[in-house]
Protein backbone atom coordinates (compact mmCIF):
# COMPACT_ATOMS: atom_id res chain seq x y z
CA UNK A 1 0.00 0.00 0.00
CA UNK A 2 1.46 3.16 -0.91
CA UNK A 3 2.33 5.87 2.00
CA UNK A 4 0.01 8.32 0.28
CA UNK A 5 -2.97 5.84 0.93
CA UNK A 6 -1.80 5.20 4.55
CA UNK A 7 -2.16 8.77 4.84
CA UNK A 8 -5.68 8.67 3.57
CA UNK A 9 -6.72 5.75 5.89
CA UNK A 10 -5.44 7.65 9.07
CA UNK A 11 -6.84 11.11 7.75
CA UNK A 12 -10.47 9.64 7.30
CA UNK A 13 -9.79 7.28 10.48
CA UNK A 14 -9.10 10.45 12.74
CA UNK A 15 -11.88 12.58 11.46
CA UNK A 16 -14.60 9.33 11.73
CA UNK A 17 -13.73 9.33 15.28
CA UNK A 18 -13.36 13.42 16.19
CA UNK A 19 -17.11 13.70 14.03
CA UNK A 20 -18.51 10.99 16.92
CA UNK A 21 -16.44 11.24 19.88
CA UNK A 22 -16.03 15.20 20.40
CA UNK A 23 -19.77 16.66 19.67
CA UNK A 24 -20.08 20.21 18.01
CA UNK A 25 -20.49 22.90 20.66
CA UNK A 26 -24.33 23.31 19.61
CA UNK A 27 -25.40 19.59 19.97
CA UNK A 28 -24.58 20.41 23.63
CA UNK A 29 -27.09 23.50 23.94
CA UNK A 30 -30.11 22.42 26.05
CA UNK A 31 -33.28 24.05 24.13
CA UNK A 32 -35.32 24.00 27.19
CA UNK A 33 -32.86 25.46 29.30
CA UNK A 34 -32.22 28.26 27.31
CA UNK A 35 -32.78 31.91 28.92
CA UNK A 36 -34.74 34.50 27.41
CA UNK A 37 -36.10 37.32 28.96
CA UNK A 38 -36.57 40.96 28.01
CA UNK A 39 -39.20 44.34 27.60
CA UNK A 40 -39.50 43.00 23.66
CA UNK A 41 -41.28 40.22 24.91
CA UNK A 42 -44.16 42.84 26.33
CA UNK A 43 -46.83 43.88 24.57
CA UNK A 44 -46.67 47.23 26.26
CA UNK A 45 -43.35 48.32 25.74
CA UNK A 46 -43.39 50.09 22.95
CA UNK A 47 -39.89 51.35 21.42
CA UNK A 48 -38.35 52.39 17.87
CA UNK A 49 -36.57 48.94 18.14
CA UNK A 50 -37.71 46.49 20.66
CA UNK A 51 -35.20 43.96 21.87
CA UNK A 52 -34.86 40.77 24.42
CA UNK A 53 -32.39 38.66 25.28
CA UNK A 54 -31.08 34.81 24.86
CA UNK A 55 -28.60 32.98 27.04
CA UNK A 56 -27.09 29.98 25.56
CA UNK A 57 -27.26 27.05 28.24
CA UNK A 58 -25.99 23.57 28.15
CA UNK A 59 -27.73 20.57 28.79
CA UNK A 60 -26.03 20.63 32.67
CA UNK A 61 -27.57 23.92 33.14
CA UNK A 62 -24.38 25.64 32.76
CA UNK A 63 -24.64 29.17 30.61
CA UNK A 64 -22.38 29.49 27.88
CA UNK A 65 -19.99 32.05 27.95
CA UNK A 66 -18.09 32.03 24.63
CA UNK A 67 -20.20 32.04 21.59
CA UNK A 68 -22.25 29.09 20.23
CA UNK A 69 -21.72 30.50 16.60
CA UNK A 70 -24.35 33.58 15.55
CA UNK A 71 -26.69 31.19 13.87
CA UNK A 72 -27.21 28.84 17.03
CA UNK A 73 -30.94 31.03 17.73
CA UNK A 74 -33.17 30.98 14.66
CA UNK A 75 -35.95 33.62 15.62
CA UNK A 76 -39.07 34.45 13.76
CA UNK A 77 -42.04 36.84 14.51
CA UNK A 78 -45.15 36.30 13.24
CA UNK A 79 -49.37 37.70 13.63
CA UNK A 80 -51.49 34.75 13.20
CA UNK A 81 -54.43 37.04 11.53
CA UNK A 82 -51.99 38.85 9.35
CA UNK A 83 -50.02 37.00 6.23
CA UNK A 84 -47.14 39.42 6.10
CA UNK A 85 -45.29 41.07 8.83
CA UNK A 86 -43.58 44.12 8.45
CA UNK A 87 -40.85 43.55 10.77
CA UNK A 88 -37.23 43.40 10.60
CA UNK A 89 -35.27 41.48 12.75
CA UNK A 90 -31.77 40.88 13.82
CA UNK A 91 -29.98 38.35 16.20
CA UNK A 92 -27.20 39.90 17.26
CA UNK A 93 -24.14 37.25 18.70
CA UNK A 94 -22.61 39.34 22.00
CA UNK A 95 -20.00 36.65 21.62
CA UNK A 96 -20.06 35.90 25.29
CA UNK A 97 -22.80 32.93 25.44
CA UNK A 98 -25.93 35.98 25.16
CA UNK A 99 -28.08 37.09 21.87
CA UNK A 100 -29.60 40.36 21.89
CA UNK A 101 -32.18 40.51 19.36
CA UNK A 102 -33.50 43.68 18.66
CA UNK A 103 -36.56 44.20 16.31
CA UNK A 104 -38.40 47.35 14.08
CA UNK A 105 -41.97 47.00 13.51
CA UNK A 106 -43.11 49.14 10.84
CA UNK A 107 -46.87 48.25 11.28
CA UNK A 108 -49.09 47.15 13.95
CA UNK A 109 -50.24 44.12 14.77
CA UNK A 110 -53.32 41.90 16.95
CA UNK A 111 -51.20 39.93 18.15
CA UNK A 112 -47.51 38.62 17.91
CA UNK A 113 -46.26 35.22 18.24
CA UNK A 114 -42.23 35.30 18.90
CA UNK A 115 -40.69 32.12 17.96
CA UNK A 116 -36.91 30.90 19.51
CA UNK A 117 -36.12 28.07 17.36
CA UNK A 118 -32.40 25.67 18.27
CA UNK A 119 -32.06 23.56 15.47
CA UNK A 120 -36.19 23.68 15.16
CA UNK A 121 -36.74 22.93 18.53
CA UNK A 122 -38.82 25.42 20.83
CA UNK A 123 -36.18 27.15 23.05
CA UNK A 124 -37.52 28.16 27.05
CA UNK A 125 -40.71 28.87 26.79
CA UNK A 126 -41.06 30.00 23.32
CA UNK A 127 -43.64 30.59 21.14
CA UNK A 128 -44.13 34.03 23.34
CA UNK A 129 -47.35 35.42 22.58
CA UNK A 130 -47.83 39.25 22.95
CA UNK A 131 -51.25 39.81 23.10
CA UNK A 132 -52.36 42.90 20.92
CA UNK A 133 -52.70 45.37 19.78
CA UNK A 134 -48.97 45.96 19.63
CA UNK A 135 -47.81 49.12 18.55
CA UNK A 136 -45.20 50.16 16.25
CA UNK A 137 -43.17 52.88 16.49
CA UNK A 138 -45.37 55.55 14.64
CA UNK A 139 -48.37 54.98 15.91
CA UNK A 140 -50.13 57.87 18.11
CA UNK A 141 -51.88 55.93 21.03
CA UNK A 142 -50.47 57.58 24.41
CA UNK A 143 -50.81 55.85 27.57
CA UNK A 144 -52.60 58.00 29.85
CA UNK A 145 -51.49 57.13 33.02
CA UNK A 146 -48.13 58.10 33.55
CA UNK A 147 -47.81 55.29 36.74
CA UNK A 148 -49.05 53.08 34.21
CA UNK A 149 -46.73 53.00 31.58
CA UNK A 150 -43.68 53.82 33.50
CA UNK A 151 -44.69 50.13 35.22
CA UNK A 152 -45.42 48.99 31.68
CA UNK A 153 -41.51 49.84 31.03
CA UNK A 154 -39.80 49.04 34.97
CA UNK A 155 -38.68 52.37 35.18
CA UNK A 156 -36.72 52.88 38.35
CA UNK A 157 -37.98 54.58 41.11
CA UNK A 158 -36.06 57.53 40.45
CA UNK A 159 -32.57 58.69 38.82
CA UNK A 160 -30.18 60.31 41.35
CA UNK A 161 -28.81 63.36 38.59
CA UNK A 162 -32.99 64.47 38.61
CA UNK A 163 -33.05 64.63 41.91
CA UNK A 164 -29.54 66.63 42.08
CA UNK A 165 -30.34 68.76 39.32
CA UNK A 166 -34.11 69.75 40.09
CA UNK A 167 -33.24 69.88 44.47
CA UNK A 168 -31.69 73.78 43.26
CA UNK A 169 -34.87 74.77 42.19
CA UNK A 170 -37.93 75.12 45.07
CA UNK A 171 -40.17 76.34 42.02
CA UNK A 172 -40.90 76.72 38.73
CA UNK A 173 -42.95 80.01 37.68
CA UNK A 174 -43.42 79.74 33.59
CA UNK A 175 -44.72 83.48 33.22
CA UNK A 176 -41.34 84.71 34.93
CA UNK A 177 -39.59 82.42 32.76
CA UNK A 178 -40.98 83.47 29.69
CA UNK A 179 -40.02 86.71 30.24
CA UNK A 180 -36.23 86.70 31.78
CA UNK A 181 -34.74 83.72 29.84
CA UNK A 182 -35.15 84.86 26.32
CA UNK A 183 -34.20 88.44 27.47
CA UNK A 184 -31.34 86.41 29.39
CA UNK A 185 -30.07 84.17 26.47
CA UNK A 186 -32.45 84.48 23.58
CA UNK A 187 -29.87 86.88 21.49
CA UNK A 188 -26.28 85.11 22.32
CA UNK A 189 -27.36 81.56 22.58
CA UNK A 190 -29.37 78.85 20.61
CA UNK A 191 -32.65 78.35 22.40
CA UNK A 192 -35.71 76.46 22.29
CA UNK A 193 -38.57 77.15 24.39
CA UNK A 194 -41.11 74.66 24.51
CA UNK A 195 -44.49 74.48 25.61
CA UNK A 196 -46.37 70.64 25.99
CA UNK A 197 -49.89 71.45 26.55
CA UNK A 198 -52.63 68.58 26.22
CA UNK A 199 -49.73 66.08 24.83
CA UNK A 200 -49.28 68.25 22.08
CA UNK A 201 -45.78 69.99 22.02
CA UNK A 202 -45.55 73.50 20.63
CA UNK A 203 -42.01 75.52 20.02
CA UNK A 204 -40.73 78.96 19.83
CA UNK A 205 -37.10 79.10 18.76
CA UNK A 206 -34.12 81.89 20.13
CA UNK A 207 -31.09 82.69 18.12
CA UNK A 208 -29.43 81.61 14.89
CA UNK A 209 -28.30 77.92 14.93
CA UNK A 210 -31.20 75.80 16.17
CA UNK A 211 -30.94 72.80 13.56
CA UNK A 212 -30.51 70.47 16.31
CA UNK A 213 -33.66 71.57 17.48
CA UNK A 214 -34.98 68.42 15.75
CA UNK A 215 -33.70 65.39 18.49
CA UNK A 216 -35.80 67.97 20.72
CA UNK A 217 -38.55 67.58 18.56
CA UNK A 218 -38.18 63.57 17.57
CA UNK A 219 -38.14 62.53 21.61
CA UNK A 220 -40.94 64.81 22.65
CA UNK A 221 -43.02 63.69 19.87
CA UNK A 222 -42.31 60.05 20.22
CA UNK A 223 -42.75 60.25 23.95
CA UNK A 224 -46.47 62.08 23.38
CA UNK A 225 -47.07 59.17 21.06
CA UNK A 226 -46.34 56.45 23.64
CA UNK A 227 -47.51 58.25 27.23
CA UNK A 228 -49.65 61.70 28.42
CA UNK A 229 -47.38 64.27 29.22
CA UNK A 230 -48.25 66.77 31.79
CA UNK A 231 -48.50 70.39 30.91
CA UNK A 232 -45.30 72.05 31.41
CA UNK A 233 -42.92 74.77 29.82
CA UNK A 234 -39.32 74.68 29.24
CA UNK A 235 -36.47 75.92 27.88
CA UNK A 236 -33.93 73.78 25.84
CA UNK A 237 -30.20 75.03 25.19
CA UNK A 238 -29.42 73.48 21.71
CA UNK A 239 -25.32 74.61 22.35
CA UNK A 240 -22.82 72.31 23.59
CA UNK A 241 -22.17 74.34 26.78
CA UNK A 242 -23.89 74.99 30.26
CA UNK A 243 -25.35 77.89 30.36
CA UNK A 244 -26.52 78.64 33.70
CA UNK A 245 -23.51 80.06 35.97
CA UNK A 246 -25.65 81.56 38.95
CA UNK A 247 -24.62 80.04 42.79
CA UNK A 248 -27.53 78.14 44.00
CA UNK A 249 -28.01 81.09 46.25
CA UNK A 250 -29.15 83.65 43.58
CA UNK A 251 -31.60 83.04 40.84
CA UNK A 252 -31.19 80.38 38.94
CA UNK A 253 -32.88 80.01 35.70
CA UNK A 254 -33.85 76.57 34.74
CA UNK A 255 -32.08 75.74 31.52
CA UNK A 256 -32.21 72.05 29.98
CA UNK A 257 -29.03 71.11 28.23
CA UNK A 258 -27.36 67.58 27.07
CA UNK A 259 -24.06 68.61 28.89
CA UNK A 260 -23.47 69.18 32.84
CA UNK A 261 -20.43 71.27 34.66
CA UNK A 262 -19.42 71.57 38.01
CA UNK A 263 -19.36 75.20 37.26
CA UNK A 264 -23.34 75.34 36.04
CA UNK A 265 -26.35 74.67 37.48
CA UNK A 266 -28.23 73.05 33.90
CA UNK A 267 -30.82 70.28 33.91
CA UNK A 268 -29.18 67.56 32.17
CA UNK A 269 -31.06 65.34 29.63
CA UNK A 270 -29.38 62.38 27.94
CA UNK A 271 -27.33 63.51 25.08
CA UNK A 272 -28.53 64.25 21.58
CA UNK A 273 -26.16 61.74 20.32
CA UNK A 274 -27.97 58.83 22.32
CA UNK A 275 -31.25 60.25 22.12
CA UNK A 276 -31.03 60.06 18.20
CA UNK A 277 -29.21 56.68 18.22
CA UNK A 278 -32.43 55.08 20.52
CA UNK A 279 -34.58 56.64 18.03
CA UNK A 280 -32.97 56.20 14.98
CA UNK A 281 -31.70 52.24 16.06
CA UNK A 282 -32.33 49.66 12.92
CA UNK A 283 -33.00 53.29 11.29
CA UNK A 284 -30.78 55.90 10.23
CA UNK A 285 -27.65 55.66 12.75
CA UNK A 286 -25.09 52.82 12.53
CA UNK A 287 -23.60 53.12 15.68
CA UNK A 288 -26.26 52.59 18.54
CA UNK A 289 -25.97 51.15 22.01
CA UNK A 290 -27.11 47.69 20.49
CA UNK A 291 -25.17 47.49 17.10
CA UNK A 292 -21.80 48.17 19.24
CA UNK A 293 -22.74 44.92 21.70
CA UNK A 294 -22.21 42.62 18.60
CA UNK A 295 -18.97 44.13 17.46
CA UNK A 296 -16.79 44.15 20.18
CA UNK A 297 -13.36 42.86 18.55
CA UNK A 298 -11.83 40.02 18.98
CA UNK A 299 -11.53 38.26 22.76
CA UNK A 300 -10.02 40.14 25.74
CA UNK A 301 -6.83 37.89 25.02
CA UNK A 302 -6.09 38.64 21.75
CA UNK A 303 -6.82 42.48 21.60
CA UNK A 304 -3.78 45.07 21.24
CA UNK A 305 -2.68 45.96 24.64
CA UNK A 306 -2.14 49.63 23.40
CA UNK A 307 -4.34 52.31 24.08
CA UNK A 308 -6.37 53.48 21.62
CA UNK A 309 -7.81 57.19 20.27
CA UNK A 310 -9.33 58.87 17.11
CA UNK A 311 -11.01 62.09 17.17
CA UNK A 312 -10.90 65.75 16.14
CA UNK A 313 -8.46 68.65 17.15
CA UNK A 314 -11.60 69.50 19.72
CA UNK A 315 -9.04 70.58 23.02
CA UNK A 316 -5.82 70.90 23.67
CA UNK A 317 -5.03 67.93 25.82
CA UNK A 318 -6.41 65.86 22.42
CA UNK A 319 -3.02 67.70 21.29
CA UNK A 320 -0.98 66.32 23.59
CA UNK A 321 -2.23 63.18 23.31
CA UNK A 322 -1.20 62.72 20.02
CA UNK A 323 2.20 64.35 21.12
CA UNK A 324 2.31 61.71 23.24
CA UNK A 325 1.32 58.66 21.26
CA UNK A 326 3.91 59.77 19.07
CA UNK A 327 6.89 59.65 22.13
CA UNK A 328 5.44 56.70 23.14
CA UNK A 329 3.98 54.37 20.01
CA UNK A 330 4.30 51.14 21.87
CA UNK A 331 1.73 52.78 24.55
CA UNK A 332 -0.45 55.03 22.40
CA UNK A 333 -2.02 54.95 19.07
CA UNK A 334 -3.83 58.14 19.09
CA UNK A 335 -4.10 60.38 15.78
CA UNK A 336 -6.28 63.07 14.30
CA UNK A 337 -9.00 62.47 11.71
CA UNK A 338 -9.69 65.99 11.04
CA UNK A 339 -8.51 69.19 11.82
CA UNK A 340 -10.62 72.08 12.68
CA UNK A 341 -9.74 74.31 15.89
CA UNK A 342 -6.54 73.92 15.81
CA UNK A 343 -5.76 74.53 11.39
CA UNK A 344 -2.55 76.54 12.20
CA UNK A 345 -1.19 73.64 14.09
CA UNK A 346 -1.92 70.98 11.42
CA UNK A 347 1.71 70.34 10.41
CA UNK A 348 2.48 69.83 14.34
CA UNK A 349 0.45 67.30 15.00
CA UNK A 350 -0.71 65.66 11.39
CA UNK A 351 -1.16 64.18 9.11
CA UNK A 352 -4.80 62.80 9.42
CA UNK A 353 -5.61 59.54 9.48
CA UNK A 354 -8.31 57.99 8.37
CA UNK A 355 -11.43 57.35 9.77
CA UNK A 356 -11.52 54.05 11.63
CA UNK A 357 -15.06 52.48 11.83
CA UNK A 358 -15.85 52.52 15.51
CA UNK A 359 -16.23 48.58 15.59
CA UNK A 360 -12.38 48.54 14.75
CA UNK A 361 -11.74 50.63 18.17
CA UNK A 362 -12.30 47.19 20.14
CA UNK A 363 -9.21 45.15 18.45
CA UNK A 364 -7.76 46.98 21.38
CA UNK A 365 -7.65 46.48 25.25
CA UNK A 366 -7.92 50.21 26.08
CA UNK A 367 -9.97 52.93 25.09
CA UNK A 368 -9.50 56.83 26.06
CA UNK A 369 -12.15 58.62 26.53
CA UNK A 370 -10.98 62.42 26.14
CA UNK A 371 -13.46 65.92 26.49
CA UNK A 372 -14.38 66.93 23.01
CA UNK A 373 -15.91 70.70 23.21
CA UNK A 374 -17.70 69.53 26.18
CA UNK A 375 -17.83 65.65 27.91
CA UNK A 376 -17.04 63.29 24.79
CA UNK A 377 -20.09 61.41 23.93
CA UNK A 378 -18.88 58.33 22.98
CA UNK A 379 -18.57 57.20 26.01
CA UNK A 380 -21.41 55.39 26.37
CA UNK A 381 -20.42 53.19 23.33
CA UNK A 382 -17.03 52.77 24.99
CA UNK A 383 -18.25 51.14 28.11
CA UNK A 384 -20.56 49.30 25.88
CA UNK A 385 -17.91 47.38 24.58
CA UNK A 386 -15.61 45.00 26.13
CA UNK A 387 -12.72 46.88 26.06
CA UNK A 388 -11.35 48.88 29.18
CA UNK A 389 -12.06 52.80 29.45
CA UNK A 390 -8.93 55.48 30.90
CA UNK A 391 -11.35 58.41 31.18
CA UNK A 392 -10.38 61.62 31.39
CA UNK A 393 -11.02 63.85 34.68
CA UNK A 394 -13.24 66.40 33.87
CA UNK A 395 -15.53 68.95 35.06
CA UNK A 396 -18.16 68.28 32.16
CA UNK A 397 -20.81 65.05 32.60
CA UNK A 398 -23.36 63.22 31.03
CA UNK A 399 -26.57 62.53 32.54
CA UNK A 400 -24.90 59.01 33.79
CA UNK A 401 -21.51 60.04 34.92
CA UNK A 402 -22.30 60.40 38.53
CA UNK A 403 -23.23 56.93 38.44
CA UNK A 404 -20.21 55.75 37.38
CA UNK A 405 -17.24 54.81 39.87
CA UNK A 406 -13.61 54.95 39.24
CA UNK A 407 -11.80 51.69 39.34
CA UNK A 408 -14.80 49.49 38.93
CA UNK A 409 -16.72 50.41 35.80
CA UNK A 410 -13.42 52.79 34.39
CA UNK A 411 -9.61 53.45 35.06
CA UNK A 412 -9.44 57.24 35.61
CA UNK A 413 -6.91 59.74 34.39
CA UNK A 414 -5.65 62.73 35.14
CA UNK A 415 -7.42 66.22 33.48
CA UNK A 416 -3.72 66.79 32.05
CA UNK A 417 -3.21 63.35 30.90
CA UNK A 418 -0.02 63.16 33.33
CA UNK A 419 -0.38 59.49 34.68
CA UNK A 420 -2.04 57.81 32.02
CA UNK A 421 1.27 56.22 30.96
CA UNK A 422 1.51 54.71 34.12
CA UNK A 423 -2.13 54.07 34.09
CA UNK A 424 -2.13 52.04 30.68
CA UNK A 425 0.93 50.03 32.89
CA UNK A 426 -0.91 49.45 35.75
CA UNK A 427 -3.33 47.73 33.41
CA UNK A 428 -0.78 45.82 31.55
CA UNK A 429 0.41 44.52 34.63
CA UNK A 430 -2.66 44.12 36.31
CA UNK A 431 -4.71 42.23 33.20
CA UNK A 432 -7.36 40.38 34.78
CA UNK A 433 -8.35 43.51 36.90
CA UNK A 434 -8.42 45.56 34.11
CA UNK A 435 -10.56 43.10 32.46
CA UNK A 436 -12.50 42.82 35.43
CA UNK A 437 -13.21 46.63 35.10
CA UNK A 438 -14.01 46.25 31.40
CA UNK A 439 -16.80 44.15 31.69
CA UNK A 440 -18.10 46.01 34.39
CA UNK A 441 -18.49 49.24 32.72
CA UNK A 442 -19.87 46.78 29.91
CA UNK A 443 -22.89 45.44 32.33
CA UNK A 444 -23.33 49.33 33.45
CA UNK A 445 -23.94 50.56 29.71
CA UNK A 446 -26.40 47.84 29.10
CA UNK A 447 -28.14 47.94 32.36
CA UNK A 448 -28.41 51.94 32.17
CA UNK A 449 -28.24 53.05 29.15
CA UNK A 450 -30.04 51.34 26.76
CA UNK A 451 -33.61 52.74 25.17
CA UNK A 452 -35.91 51.76 27.48
CA UNK A 453 -33.68 53.45 30.07
CA UNK A 454 -33.63 56.66 28.24
CA UNK A 455 -37.43 57.00 27.70
CA UNK A 456 -37.94 56.43 31.27
CA UNK A 457 -34.77 59.45 31.88
CA UNK A 458 -37.38 61.62 29.98
CA UNK A 459 -40.57 60.89 31.71
CA UNK A 460 -38.89 60.87 34.81
CA UNK A 461 -37.58 64.55 34.09
CA UNK A 462 -41.00 66.16 32.60
CA UNK A 463 -42.80 64.84 35.56
CA UNK A 464 -40.62 65.56 38.20
CA UNK A 465 -40.06 69.22 36.73
CA UNK A 466 -43.80 69.91 35.84
CA UNK A 467 -44.63 69.46 39.60
CA UNK A 468 -42.37 72.49 40.32
CA UNK A 469 -44.39 74.94 38.41
CA UNK A 470 -46.75 77.65 39.94
CA UNK A 471 -48.10 79.13 37.31
CA UNK A 472 -50.11 77.73 34.45
CA UNK A 473 -47.73 76.47 31.43
CA UNK A 474 -49.47 78.20 28.33
CA UNK A 475 -48.87 77.93 24.13
CA UNK A 476 -47.51 82.02 24.00
CA UNK A 477 -47.50 84.29 21.36
CA UNK A 478 -45.24 83.07 18.71
CA UNK A 479 -44.79 79.23 18.98
CA UNK A 480 -46.35 76.52 16.40
CA UNK A 481 -47.54 73.47 16.76
CA UNK A 482 -45.01 70.26 16.31
CA UNK A 483 -46.69 68.15 14.18
CA UNK A 484 -46.54 64.38 14.28
CA UNK A 485 -45.06 62.76 11.37
CA UNK A 486 -47.91 61.28 9.39
CA UNK A 487 -47.90 57.22 9.14
CA UNK A 488 -50.47 57.04 5.79
CA UNK A 489 -48.70 54.00 4.69
CA UNK A 490 -49.67 51.94 7.59
CA UNK A 491 -52.20 53.92 9.93
CA UNK A 492 -53.11 52.66 13.25
CA UNK A 493 -56.00 52.85 14.79
CA UNK A 494 -55.44 53.22 18.62
CA UNK A 495 -57.91 51.17 21.21
CA UNK A 496 -57.87 54.03 23.78
CA UNK A 497 -59.55 56.15 21.51
CA UNK A 498 -61.78 53.85 20.53
CA UNK A 499 -62.61 53.13 23.62
CA UNK A 500 -63.10 56.89 24.74
CA UNK A 501 -65.13 57.16 21.74
CA UNK A 502 -68.16 54.60 22.57
CA UNK A 503 -68.15 55.88 25.78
Amino acid sequence: MSLRLVSWFLLLFFLNVFKHEVPAAESVLSASKTLVWGPGLEANVVLPARFFYIQAVDSSGKNLTTSPGEKTFEVKIVSPVEQFTRIWIQVLDRKDGSFLVRYRMYATYTDLHIHILLKNKHAAKSPFILKGPVYHEGCHCPQPSGSVWEAHMHCPQSFPQIDRDLSLLTSVDPDRNAQEIPQRFGQRQSLCHYTIKDNKVYVKTFGEHVGFRIFMDAILLSLTRKVRLPDFEFFVNLGDWPLEKRKPTEKIHPIFSWCGSNNTRDIIMPTYDLTESVLETMGRVSLDMMSVQANTGPPWPEKNATAFWRGRDSRQERLELVKLSRAHPDFIDAAFTNFFFFKHDESLYGPLVKHVSFFDFFKYKYQINIDGTVAAYRLPYLLAGDSVVFKQDSGYYEHFYNELQPWEHYIPIKADLGDLLEKIQWARDHDEEAKKIALAGQQFARSNLMGDSIFCYYYQLFKAYAKLQVTEPKVRKGMELVEQPADDLFPCHCHRTMVKDEL
